[in-house]
């Protein structure tokens, strides 16, 4: 821990909050308690969009260099602290040691390492005749940031959002804190200019909506929920400020007749299972031919059984729990709702898996013959549970993949390009992988529909931070 887990940094200084809230940090492994942490009010609100708002005019007027400079002497102090900042995401939200080095905290330096690449390039201005179009800072921003992949979704918004020359006051989940307080650290570290980053926590009925409807801040980009992407909408409405959510997802994997069955639905399970499941584009929905479901559960069933649950420290466990006790019980309640809904329970169900009896850990679970209408196949889980359906024909697939109110990836099983492109220009997605694609950094990410709007990663999530200005006769 950094020691500063009941400070906020405001104004280049870690000082002592005004609010007098504390959440107590559990370990999703042990049930134990690790440290508290301060909880903010909306007057440490008022003190951060303050020092942003004072921050902004001589930080918006940076060269490009010089934020590209601050922004690799953070990524040096990064990578210098990196085994630290996995262990601390092992230790707050319960991710296997070897996944947080080799995917949470990869993300946050690929994040990183792809916007100071992007900055060699990127047009912030150029001239159309005798008029010069700017790209230009859009001012103090909100960022508001989830548990689930703590770097990553901090890295994502942070890091752009100084390349583009804003401020900001950042509000990461209380969940899972200890690494974005480490990180706040070392952006302080880093030499950016006092105020430019404002670290506070609180809840987000509290902090979260002040932030958002508070007349300084120009822009709130939050990453989370359905129901927190609404709230943090209505309340910056009166404002008309800008409002980026990337949200939830419910994705579809069609297998189609010709995958090799065996590689694509055990493929699929591990996608879904990943990260414990907790992913906005896990593919929680896999389509295969209705004459195959059989075949397909069996597969699923008996990759799921080899899935190792233990404590996330053991080099054997494949996966560790979820993330909080909340967290756990909604999955059981999901779990409970396949079965009584009429899905065909073939891996895993509720309860602990055998041997653990502490600690928020969720059995690999697999549910078959899943139809349209059932919730396992409708709500976003957040835990280790595939639901598989069938579908008659390329057209039924593509039916029940858009099939859902949200938008964020599709995934196409199929050694047959033409027929894999095919489908990917009808699904109602913001990103498709084609045979398990890899995921880049610089590619953009964001969904349709409930999933949210605008897109982040590289060149695309910086010009989400990024205001147009037309200035006519300037030659």
């Amino acid at each position: 821990m950094s020691g500063n887990e009941l400070k906020f940094l405001i104004g280049g200084n870690w000082v002592d909050p005004i609010g007098t809230g504390r959440h107590t940090l559990i370990n999703p492994a042990t049930e134990e308690p690790v440290c508290d942490i301060a909880m903010g009010d909306e007057r440490d609100v008022e003190r951060a969009v303050a020092a942003a708002k004072a921050a902004f005019p001589a930080y918006s007027m940076t060269s490009v260099k010089e934020r590209q400079r601050l922004l690799k002497r953070l990524l040096e102090l990064y990578n210098r602290d990196y085994e630290l900042i996995a262990d601390m995401m092992t230790e707050e939200m319960g991710t296997t040691s070897a996944f947080s080095r080799s995917a949470q905290g990869w993300c946050g330096r690929s994040h990183l390492e792809t916007i100071i690449d992007v900055l060699d390039h990127y047009a912030f201005e150029e001239l159309r005749g005798d008029i010069l179009i700017s790209r230009e800072a859009v001012g103090v921003c909100a960022l508001i940031t989830p548990w689930n992949w703590p770097m990553n979704q901090l890295v994502v918004k942070v890091v752009p959002a100084l390349a583009a020359g804003c401020t900001m006051v950042v509000k990461p989940s209380e969940f899972s804190p200890l690494s974005s307080i480490h990180f706040s650290g070392l952006v302080k570290e880093a030499g950016f200019p006092d105020g430019v980053y404002n670290y506070i926590n609180g809840e987000g009925r509290v902090v979260g909506e002040a932030l958002s409807r508070h007349p300084d801040v120009d822009m709130v980009s939050v990453t989370g929920s359905a129901r927190a992407g609404i709230a943090v909408a209505r309340a910056a409405a009166d404002t008309i400020k800008r409002v980026h959510q990337e949200l939830g997802g419910k994705s579809a994997n069609i297998i189609l007749d010709d995958a090799d069955f065996e590689d694509a639905v055990s493929r699929g399970v591990h996608g879904c299972y990943g990260n414990t499941g907790q992913s906005c584009k896990a593919p929680t929905r896999m389509l295969v031919p209705a004459a195959r479901m059989k075949e397909a559960a069996a597969i699923a069933a008996r990759t799921a059984d080899s899935v190792r649950i233990g404590p996330p420290t053991e080099a054997s466990s494949d996966h560790g729990p979820v993330v909080n006790r909340q967290q756990y019980e909604r999955i059981q309640s999901l779990i409970e709702a396949g079965i009584s809904e009429g899905a065909t329970l073939v891996a895993g169900g509720p309860g602990r898996p055998k041997g653990l009896n502490r600690g928020y850990y969720v059995r690999p679970t697999v549910f078959a013959d899943v139809t349209s209408d059932m919730t396992i196949a409708r709500e976003e889980i957040f835990g280790p549970v595939l639901s598989i359906m069938a579908y008659d024909d390329e057209n039924d697939a593509v039916r029940i993949a858009n099939d859902t109110v949200y938008g964020l990836a599709g995934y196409i099983q199929t050694p047959d390009k033409d027929r894999a492109r095919r489908i990917a220009r009808q699904l109602r997605v913001g990103m498709v992988y084609i045979n398990q694609s890899d995921w880049d950094a610089t590619a953009p990410f964001g969904g349709y529909k409930q999933s949210g709007n605008g897109r982040e990663h590289g060149e695309f999530g910086l010009s989400d931070f990024l205001e147009i200005k037309a200035t006519g006769g300037w030659q």
